[in-house]
């Protein structure tokens, strides 16, 4: 058991004791002859008293001394209790958020009953939603770069850097046998490309990195893009000088938040060095200057690249607010199997604040005029390598308006499966100022809902069930009404 937690769980109970049978601290240090500064240390779990002072608190507080130093805790503390023993304070870096572990404690300690209370929200929501300890990590990540607008200068100079020591061009596409070479010649590395197709279980792995022998072994069907961004990623592991770290591409587990934190900085990395900034830059300012949205230049601009739609996307997030000062935005991932009706949004990210796109309860459907549904459906009717649309969607739930550019590719690893990836910039003054395209007639405005059950668009053909949601919203917004107008009538017969 960790000195810490026993230390916090003696404070905790002290402080409960002392709270229940109305004392102050100053007059708990008149009663036992101990300093007020002295107990004030001990109920913040900064110090354990020697049994002596347990003593004299017993006899004192009339509690047996068992009692107090048992780490058995009453039901108003035991979720606290599990919270801190769970070591979830030490496994996140709440300095990333600004915040201290001690800051949090004294929370705790302070108001340990509302604390309990919250905790156990979180703990209910958490059941409810089948919410596991890996997607508190994830949220937890996904957090930190909304918070920072998906922008990291740190390792942006860091990517500048390599590219300086190694000699890479960051002006040319970045080929994966160049990355090879650097991983080989300075690594140590063994490229191994036909040991995971012996092994049908781990046909979703893109690679697994074996430490003891520096061997990475790459799946067959990994096509050019795909091998860059894996290669750039384990540079970004030596060259950060990231130990503890994941082996798998995609993830199987996380150990610790240590790693999914280093996942997101390799792969953070490994995206601006195949999608340089500076780059990436002067050709979308190029598309943003003109009056009408040239698509052939757009997806030529992402083609220039060596990366997938989806690193190109992702990494639209991170130079737009930098570069252009465009921060309203959100990201989305979806799937799709073809001939089903069905949509998986898988990964989302909203900066500047929660925008309407986003995940709900998997009952419900998402709205099917979306950009992000559109071109999922064209693709798996086309059998096109890469479908694309831009549109103005304009949710009439909440009167906001973004620009919606989508992208659909086929999974190369999954056979009728397909993935779009989604950026949508919040049409505002801002945006005007920077997009001279916005006024381009040949871009379809469309109105949009959420998800079926809450939207309140009249006749749409693509409707998959009745606004439910909403018009139970209603129909209690009608029984408060009336319940308001029957108040004011009987009180003014009064």
């Amino acid at each position: 058991m960790e000195q810490d937690y026993i230390k916090l769980i003696f404070g905790l109970k002290l402080k409960q004791i002392r709270t229940d049978k109305n004392l102050s601290l100053f007059g708990l240090s008149k009663l036992t002859g101990l300093s007020k500064s002295y107990l004030n240390e001990i109920e913040k779990g900064k110090k354990y008293p020697k049994p002596d002072k347990i003593a004299i608190l017993s006899e004192k507080l009339d509690v047996p001394y068992d009692q107090l130093v048992s780490l058995k805790l009453d039901k108003n503390l035991a979720p606290v209790g599990e919270i801190l023993q769970s070591k979830i304070l030490k496994e996140i870096p709440f300095d990333l958020f600004g915040i201290k572990e001690s800051n949090l404690i004294d929370i705790v300690a302070n108001a340990p009953a509302k604390v309990n209370a919250f905790i156990s929200t979180i703990i209910e929501i958490a059941k409810h939603y089948n919410f596991s300890r890996e997607s508190f990590f994830l949220a937890s990540v996904r957090s930190f770069q909304e918070a920072n607008n998906n922008y990291f200068d740190d390792l942006e100079q860091r990517v500048l850097k390599f590219a300086k020591s190694y000699q890479v061009d960051l002006t040319q596409a970045i080929q994966s046998k160049d990355l090879e070479e650097i991983l080989i010649e300075e690594y140590g590395y063994t490229i191994n490309e036909t040991e995971l197709g012996k092994h049908e279980a781990l046909d979703n792995l893109r690679s697994v990195f074996v430490p003891k022998t520096q061997t990475l072994l790459l799946a067959s069907g990994v096509d050019e893009a795909q091998r860059a961004f894996i290669f750039a990623k384990e540079i970004a592991y030596h060259f950060l000088e990231i130990t503890d770290r994941l082996f798998t591409f995609p993830w199987i587990k996380f150990d610790s938040f240590d790693q999914v934190l280093n996942n997101f900085y390799a792969s953070y990395f490994a995206g601006a060095l195949v999608l340089p900034k500076e780059e990436l830059t002067l050709k979308l300012q190029d598309i943003f200057e003109k009056n009408t949205f040239d698509k052939t230049q757009f997806i030529k601009t992402m083609e220039s690249f060596n990366a997938s739609p989806e690193s190109f996307y992702q990494r639209l997030t991170n130079v737009l607010p930098k570069a252009f000062n465009i921060k309203n935005l959100f990201f989305l991932r979806f799937t799709h199997k073809a001939n089903s009706n069905k949509f998986y949004l898988k990964k989302e990210l909203h900066l500047s604040h929660q925008h309407s796109p986003r995940a709900n309860e998997t009952n419900e459907h998402y709205c099917r005029r979306w950009a992000s549904l559109k071109v999922l459906k064209d693709i798996s009717k086309s059998k096109k390598t890469h479908e694309f649309d831009i549109q103005i969607s304009n949710y009439v739930n909440d009167d906001m308006t973004y620009l919606v550019l989508s992208s659909a590719t086929q999974d190369p690893f999954k056979p009728n499966q397909y993935r779009s990836i989604t950026i949508g910039l919040l049409l505002n003054k801002q945006l005007e100022r920077k997009l001279n395209f916005l006024n381009d007639k040949a871009i379809k405005t469309q109105d949009v809902g959420v998800t079926c059950e809450r939207c309140a668009i009249k006749d749409c053909a693509l409707r998959e069930a009745p606004p439910i949601v909403l018009d139970k919203i209603e129909k209690n917004k009608k029984i408060e009404d009336i319940v308001n107008t029957l108040n004011n009538v009987f009180s003014k017969a009064l």
